[in-house]
C-alpha cells in the first residue's frame, strides 16, 4: 500500500518579502519563513529594527535582508522591489489602526489608514506579481487582514473598513491569479499583544473587554500567529486560495 504523503512545511530554494517586518507580527512572520528555509527580506521604514531583526535571523541560521521602505510610496515599491529577484511569498502586513467614533473621524486618519492598510497592499503585490507572472513562477500571498475583516465592532469603523476591503482584494486576486498558480489568501488574528497594541492593552478594562470576546481567554501572542503564516506560504496549504485563515481564539465564532 502506497500511504499519502504530507505535504511539505519547508520553504527551502524561495524567496520571501515581509512588510512592516521590523517587529510584531511581521518580525514573526520572517523568523518563520526564515526558520523553514526561505530566504527573507524585511521591508520596513525604520533601519535600525531591521538590522537587529536580520542579525537575530542570521544568528539563529536564516538567510534574511533588510529593506528600508516607505510601502506607501508608489514609485519606492515599483524601484525596489523590480530590482529584486522574484518574490514566490510576500506577507503584506504593514498596518496600522487608529480606533475614533465615526464622528471624531478627521480625514487625515481616513487617508493614512486606507494608504497604509490597503493602498500599500496593492501596491506591493502589484510589483510582485509582474515579476511572478514573468518569470512563470507560482507564488503564496498572504494578506494580513483581522478578525475586524469579517466582523463589525464600536470605535473601529475606519479599520473595519479598510480590512474589509484587504479581504475583497483578497477574493479578487484570487480568482485573477489562479489559473498562474498564485495562491492569495488572507490571515486574520484577533488582538495580538504588540507594541502596537501595549497602549491600548495598558488599559486594564480594554483588556478585560477583549479577553471576554476570547473563548480561549486569552489575548494572542505573536508566536500563535507563526505556523500558520508557514502554512499558508508552503505546499502545505497547496489548494487553498480566496481564503480567510481566522486566528482568533474563538471572537468570530459568537
Amino acid at each position: 500500500m502506497r500511504l499519502p504523503r504530507t505535504p511539505s512545511f519547508r520553504l527551502d530554494g524561495r524567496r520571501a518579502l515581509v512588510t512592516g517586518a521590523g517587529r510584531g507580527i511581521g518580525l514573526a512572520a520572517a523568523a518563520a519563513l526564515a526558520d523553514a528555509g526561505a530566504e527573507v527580506t524585511l521591508a520596513a521604514r525604520t533601519r535600525a529594527d531591521l538590522d537587529a531583526a536580520c542579525a537575530a535571523i542570521g544568528e539563529a541560521g536564516g538567510r534574511a535582508e533588510a529593506l528600508v521602505l516607505d510601502v506607501t510610496d508608489a514609485a519606492a515599491v515599483s524601484r525596489e522591489l523590480a530590482a529584486r529577484p522574484p518574490f514566490q511569498v510576500l506577507v503584506n502586513n504593514a498596518g496600522m489602526n487608529r480606533p475614533k467614533p465615526l464622528v471624531e473621524i478627521p480625514d487625515e486618519d481616513l487617508d493614512t489608514v486606507l494608504e497604509l492598510n490597503v493602498k500599500s497592499a496593492f501596491y506591493v503585490s502589484r510589483v510582485v506579481v509582474r515579476a511572478l507572472l514573468a518569470a512563470r513562477l507560482p507564488g503564496s500571498i498572504i494578506n494580513v487582514s483581522s478578525q475586524m475583516g469579517l466582523v463589525g465592532s464600536p470605535r473601529r469603523t475606519l479599520y473595519c473598513a479598510s480590512k474589509h476591503a484587504l479581504e475583497g482584494l483578497t477574493k479578487a486576486l484570487a480568482w485573477e491569479l489562479g489559473s498562474a498558480g498564485i495562491r492569495v489568501n488572507t490571515l486574520c488574528p484577533t488582538f495580538i499583544e504588540t507594541d502596537l497594541t501595549a497602549p491600548m492593552f495598558a488599559d486594564e478594562d480594554f483588556r478585560r473587554w477583549v479577553v471576554e470576546r476570547i473563548a480561549l481567554g486569552r489575548v494572542g501572542q505573536v508566536e500563535d500567529l507563526m505556523g500558520a503564516i508557514l502554512f499558508l506560504a508552503s505546499d502545505a496549504s497547496a489548494l487553498m486560495t480566496g481564503s480567510a485563515v481566522v486566528v482568533d481564539g474563538g471572537w468570530t465564532a459568537a
